[in-house]
C-alpha cells in the first residue's frame, strides 16, 4: 500500500488553522526560523531548510570530505571517524577528562544518545534529545514518563533531572547533536533530492484531549506532537506498537535521525526520530 499519493481532504486555508501553542514553545532557539513558523501546520505543509547557527561553517571540512564519496556506507564511516577524531571520542583526556573514572560521563556520545532512544524514548538519553530539540529548535517537550503539562509538578522535575544528569560533564555532547542532525539532512538532501515529505507511520493506542487540537474530518487530525517521536516507514511495524495507525506527511527537514544513516544502529525497525509540532495526521484504522 503507498501512502505516497493520498492528498489531505482539508481546505488549505491558514487562516483557520490553529497556531502552535505558547506553552509548546520558546520564543527563541538556534536555527534559521522560529519555533512558531518551524512547528507550525504551513510548515508541515509547505517546508523550508532548516539549519542549525554555525554548524554547517564550523565543519565545512567534513562536508567537504564528503562530496566525492559515492556511496552511503563511505559517507558513514568518514562521518563516524570525523566524529571520533573532532570530538576526541577515544582520548577524553585530550578533552580534560579522566579515563579509567567509574560512571565517565564522557563517553555519553551522540551514538550512545541515538541507542538509548531506541530502547526507551523516556530514559535519561531520551531527556538529553528533548533538552537538544528544545535548545536549538525552541520546541518544548509536552511527555516525557508521563505529561509535562504543570511545570511545577514531579513529571517535570524528573525530566528536568533525568536531562541534567544526562548532560552534566559531557564532552560537547549538543555539538555532537547539533553535526549529527546536519549529517542526517546532508545525507537526506543527496539521497533524495525531488523529496520534501516521507510519508511514516505510527501505532498508539490513545491520543489525550491536548494532543488533538481538532478534527476537521473523522480521519484528518490537527495534532500537537512531542518535540521528538518516532515513526517508522513501514505499516506493518507501526501496527505491532498500538491498536491504531496515523499516517502523515513529514518534512525532510524534521528527520532528526533514521535506522539506515550510519550502520548498525536502530536495527530492523524502519525507525525515523521526528521533530515535532503541529501536524496534520490521517487516522488510518
Amino acid at each position: 500500500m503507498t501512502k505516497a499519493a493520498v492528498t489531505c481532504t482539508v481546505d488549505d486555508k491558514p487562516a483557520l488553522w490553529p497556531a502552535l501553542p505558547r506553552t509548546a514553545r520558546l520564543p527563541i532557539n538556534r536555527c534559521n526560523l522560529p519555533a512558531t513558523i518551524l512547528g507550525s501546520l504551513s510548515f508541515q505543509r509547505h517546508p523550508a531548510p532548516l539549519t542549525l547557527d554555525g554548524v554547517m561553517e564550523l565543519h565545512r571540512r567534513l562536508f567537504a570530505m564528503l562530496e566525492p564519496l559515492e556511496t552511503t556506507l563511505e559517507r558513514s564511516q568518514r562521518f563516524m571517524d570525523y566524529m571520533t577524531v573532532y570530538f576526541r571520542l577515544e582520548a577524553l583526556e585530550d578533552v580534560g577528562l579522566t579515563p579509567g573514572r567509574k560512571n565517565l560521563r564522557g563517553r555519553a556520545d551522540y551514538l550512545r544518545m541515538m541507542r538509548g532512544w531506541a530502547f526507551d524514548p523516556d530514559c535519561r538519553e531520551g531527556a538529553v534529545l528533548k533538552a537538544w530539540v528544545e535548545s536549538r529548535f525552541g520546541l518544548l517537550p509536552t511527555y516525557h514518563g508521563g505529561s509535562l503539562e504543570d511545570r511545577s509538578g514531579a513529571n517535570y522535575r524528573r525530566y528536568l533531572e533525568a536531562r541534567c544528569q544526562g548532560l552534566y560533564n559531557t564532552n560537547a555532547l549538543e555539538a555532537q547533536l547539533d553535526l549529527l542532525y546536519t549529517y542526517s539532512q546532508y545525507e537526506l538532501h543527496r539521497q533524495f533530492p525531488e523529496h520534501r515529505h516521507f510519508s511514516l507511520f505510527r501505532g498508539f493506542n490513545r491520543l489525550g484531549d491536548d494532543e488533538i487540537l481538532a478534527r476537521p474530518t473523522a480521519r484528518q487530525w490537527w495534532v500537537l506532537l512531542n518535540n521528538l517521536n518516532s515513526f517508522t516507514s513501514s505499516w506493518e511495524r507501526a501496527d505491532e506498537f498500538g491498536d491504531h495507525i496515523l499516517w502523515m506527511q513529514v518534512p525532510l527537514a524534521k528527520i532528526f535521525f533514521y535506522n539506515q544513516l550510519l550502520p548498525g544502529m536502530l536495527k530492523g525497525e524502519n525507525e525515523y526520530v521526528v521533530i515535532g509540532g503541529l501536524y496534520e495526521v490521517e487516522r488510518l484504522s
